[in-house]
């Protein structure tokens, strides 16, 4: 891969982590550790900084042949076409192997399910993985089936232009229809298992937010991603202390209303199509514990 500067005292890894949308920063640095990264012919060292017009080559192999299981886990697939597949993942699937969870993943279902035909980007334990939900957040993930689709979407999802809408019930009453929250995320001080607004070492995060219903004690949100941070919403709307009903991490410790896990669902994803360019929509119905939370709420509907 060739890459071309366009900007002057930018460090090497973001230039090139900027330029090549699928390859993230990490994956970058690696690479550039590994000595497959060149600056006008030489080795590259990650902290040095680019002029613009500097010649970036980038060496990349080819992926090693995945070691994953084919797992036959049925699918719910939303859209399916010869660059993209979007599942409609049910709350409790992982999306990827990863320490404690080695297999029985939407991965091992998709390898079953497509075959060879993954884009090998996201790397022996994601093949054909743009993005990611939750363990224990149900909805719509898109994968790659090649690796130009893959850069493609990788470049909308780094540019905001990849929309994921999400629905959520949260713990008490929001008194504006309408809002956004932008505030820095990272590592919690103070437990890194977790996330937190936080000014040391985090990055910005936004959420745009709408009221769909009101209930006593509770709240029917609409939120939009505007970047992509580790548990964002989780974090985001437990920050304004309305954390999402049945998040026991960052929210209230006692389930509530039958509900262990959070209440979130990612309801819709809008994106330009890797091969058309055309703007795609795709969207699904609340799970069956969506639903039966909001039956349970319906008598006592205040908006």
């Amino acid at each position: 891969m060739i890459l071309t500067a366009d900007r002057d005292g930018e460090r090497l890894d973001a230039a090139v982590a900027r330029l090549a949308p699928a390859l993230s920063r990490s994956a970058v640095q690696k690479l550039i550790a590994e000595g497959a990264v060149t600056r006008n012919g030489r080795p590259a060292r990650k902290n040095e900084r680019t002029a613009c017009g500097d010649r970036l080559e980038v060496a990349l192999s080819a992926p090693r042949p995945s070691e994953l299981e084919e797992q036959d886990i049925p699918l719910d697939v939303a859209y399916e076409d010869g660059d993209v597949i979007v599942v409609n993942k049910p709350k409790g699937l992982v999306v990827h192997p990863a320490p404690g969870h080695p297999d029985g993943t939407l991965v091992n279902a998709l390898l079953h399910h497509c075959g060879e035909s993954l884009s090998g980007i996201g790397g022996e334990r994601r093949p054909g993985i743009v993005h990611r939900i939750d363990k224990d957040t149900s909805g719509l993930v898109i994968a790659a089936k090649n690796d130009a689709a893959h850069r493609a979407l990788a470049a909308q999802l780094k540019d905001h232009t990849l929309a994921r809408t999400y629905e959520c019930i949260v713990c008490g009453s929001v008194k504006e229809d309408a809002g956004t929250i932008d505030a820095p995320i990272g590592r919690n001080p103070a437990d890194r298992k977790k996330m937190a607004v936080t000014e040391k070492n985090s990055r910005p995060a936004v959420t745009h937010w709408e009221v769909i219903a009101r209930y006593p004690g509770y709240t029917h949100l609409r939120c939009r991603l505007e970047t992509g941070r580790t548990h964002q919403i989780r974090v985001h709307l437990a920050w304004q202390n309305h954390p999402i009903l049945g998040d026991t991490v960052y929210g209230r410790k006692k389930p509530e209303l039958g509900q262990t896990s959070q209440c979130l669902h990612a309801r819709e994803l809008t994106f330009l199509h890797p091969r058309t360019g055309e703007r795609t929509t795709v969207s699904c119905e609340l799970p069956d514990y969506f639903q039966e939370v909001l039956r349970k709420l319906g008598s006592r509907e205040t908006n």
